[in-house]
């Protein structure tokens, strides 16, 4: 799949789901694809599945249609493959065999994911997005739920159980029998045990449009669900806030669909018996899944355990910024000075690194603020919304911002985290005026920190580079981290 440059596709995928049909267009870094066109048709195959056993003849010409254009724009995308999948409703159905020849007759090769296979694809999604995940995925669609344990890199145990939202009647939903159903459809298994007290990650449109809701009604400063944690005891709430809402007042919720509206009563139920079940620690949203499972899977291993954070943040650093291998040589020469930062902290601090040259093409005024937008609002995962408040306040250091960061987005980070950003950004800033940019005056320098001094040593023939600006940026660093600054040339 990956072309010589690192590149790979453009590939697609079309995900035949009980309650829509999407079609995505992937390309760029294997490791973390950007979406290239993305298109969602709400066939609702699942629609009246459970009275008739039938998919719906209506539902299936909307399906039919929606994969006549998908061909189409396929073709004229250029896409190298196309791998086609379907789920609940199709695997369900008594005429889901007659529905898939005809699929197949359109001149797709689809393929009828069994209930454990949608699981593991669904684990494999948000371990793509969230390498350290370390307990449960449940993915919830149309048709049904699928409950995997996750950890260490890897999936394991799995279920499919037909509870989709559109299975459901919401005003013969009670919470407490769908608690009792769940718990007797997992008995027997060790996911109970597996999802206990550690993150419930929660895959699928119904689950992620509660979180846009939850952020709404809670006024989270950074509207961005992927990685948005709830605690468990916050649902029963969210239930009852989304049922004395109008449909109306949640249409007006930014990035909210207003073809979810209608199940979400059901995914909110049913998602309040699965933590009384599972009692997990915390809810996080996950925005990866079935799909970006699907090309997980596909990667080798080299490309699976590479840091997704890291991979986008030097995608992006090297199409913005002027110089190659700048963040790395950039990272390595600030690191002696923060010997103390964690391996987490650490992580974040390289990412920053990558992403320390992408804002200098905009005006001079305003490159701090626009070093804030690309790297708090960027399609980044492997990162929370603290980590991306750090990253944002970070950037706006380094590219020269005093005053004026968002506090409520500063709010999310504690004041040890900061500062720390405030240090990364004034060190980064430092190393950018001294080599200007290029390897070699990196390579040939380095900042040490012991007792009260910040030492930046300028060997021989390099001396010359300690000229004034360089002189106020140390000091700067040196104040801001309560030493003093010393030159040292030998």
């Amino acid at each position: 799949m990956a072309q010589q440059d690192g590149r790979f596709g453009p590939v697609g995928i079309i995900d035949i789901g009980s309650n829509s049909i999407r079609f995505v267009a992937y390309g760029g870094d294997p490791r973390v694809p950007a979406v290239l066109f993305n298109e969602k048709v709400m066939a609702g195959l699942g629609q009246g599945l459970d009275e008739g056993g039938m998919l719906a003849a209506d539902a299936m010409e909307r399906a039919l249609h929606a994969l006549q254009r998908f061909k189409l724009l396929a073709r004229h995308l250029k896409l190298t493959r196309v791998q086609t999948v379907a789920t609940a409703a199709v695997r369900d159905a008594g005429n889901g065999a007659a529905f898939m020849r005809k699929i197949t007759a359109l001149g797709f090769e689809p393929l009828l994911l069994p209930g454990a296979e949608e699981a593991q694809l669904a684990g494999l999604g948000v371990l793509s997005a969230i390498p350290d995940a370390n307990g449960l995925a449940g993915d919830l669609g149309g048709g049904s739920l699928e409950l995997v344990r996750i950890s260490r890199g890897a999936v394991g145990e799995c279920i499919s159980l037909p509870l989709g939202v559109l299975r459901m009647a919401p005003e013969t939903i009670r919470v407490g029998a769908l608690a009792a159903s769940i718990a007797q459809s997992l008995r027997g298994t060790a996911l109970i045990r597996g999802g206990a007290r550690r993150p419930l990650y929660l895959v699928g449109g119904s689950w992620r449009s509660l979180g846009l809701i939850e952020m709404h009604f809670s006024g989270h400063p950074l509207p961005i669900v992927h990685q948005h944690v709830m605690t468990p005891d916050r649902i029963r709430e969210l239930r009852h806030q989304l049922l004395a809402s109008d449909r109306d007042s949640l249409r007006a919720i930014r990035a909210l669909s207003g073809s979810r509206i209608p199940t979400l009563p059901a995914a909110a139920a049913l998602l309040e018996a699965l933590t009384r079940v599972i009692e997990p620690s915390a809810l996080v949203i996950c925005s990866y899944g079935l799909r970006e499972g699907l090309l997980f899977r596909d990667l080798d291993d080299a490309d699976r355990t590479t840091d997704p954070l890291h991979a986008a943040a030097r995608d992006v650093g090297q199409r913005y910024g002027r110089f190659d291998d700048h963040g790395d040589l950039l990272e390595r020469w600030i690191a002696p000075i923060f010997a103390d930062d964690s391996p987490a902290t650490q992580r974040l601090r390289l990412a920053a690194c990558l992403l320390a040259d992408i804002a200098w093409g905009a005006h001079p005024d305003f490159r701090a603020e626009r070093a804030v937008d690309m790297a708090v609002h960027g399609n980044w995962v492997g990162i929370d919304a603290p980590g991306r408040a750090m990253l944002g306040l970070t950037l706006f250091t380094t590219f020269g911002g005093t005053h004026g960061f968002d506090e409520r987005l500063a709010g999310l980070c504690t004041l040890d985290e900061r500062r720390r950003a405030q240090h990364w950004g004034l060190a980064m800033r430092l190393g950018q005026r001294l080599s200007g940019g290029v390897a070699a005056p990196i390579e040939a320098t380095s900042l040490k920190r012991r007792a009260n001094l910040l030492t930046l040593c300028l060997p021989g023939r390099w001396s010359s580079l300690g000229g004034e600006a360089v002189v106020r940026r140390h000091r700067q660093l040196a104040a801001a981290m309560g030493n003093e600054a010393r030159l040292a040339f030998d």
